[in-house]
């Protein structure tokens, strides 16, 4: 059984941090793409970052140079600092992991959201 908990969301002022977290099992951990991506209220689901089986990272233009995601593989654990938080970055965070093969999706597996609020 697949599972991916989300933690470490919260209430946090402007100017603040936070480190999101989320555990997988029931999947072959190293193997998958890890990703983050948010969804204001209103708003679609975005991407926030990734990072590949190998380390390799990619950041949304509105995040980069403040948050930083990082992989323990044997922890099976995706990670997110989040820093110099603003109130734009209030959402829903999701984790993700996707198998992907030659650019096609063969496995997409997503968590339940943690809520993250950051205040003015």
């Amino acid at each position: 059984q697949v599972q991916l908990v989300e933690s470490g969301g919260g209430l946090v002022q402007a100017g603040g941090s936070l480190r999101l977290s989320c555990a997988a099992s029931g999947f072959t951990f190293g193997s998958y793409r890890m990703g983050w991506y948010r969804q204001a209220p209103g708003k679609q689901r975005e991407l926030v970052a990734t990072i590949t089986s190998g380390g390799s990272t990619n950041y949304a233009d509105s995040v980069e140079g403040r948050f930083t995601i990082s992989r323990d593989n044997a922890e099976n654990t995706v990670y997110l600092q989040m820093n110099s938080l603003k109130p734009e970055d209030t959402a829903v965070y999701y984790c993700n992991a996707r198998l992907l093969h030659n650019y096609r999706i063969l496995s997409d597996y997503w968590g339940q959201g943690t809520q993250v609020t950051v205040s003015s």
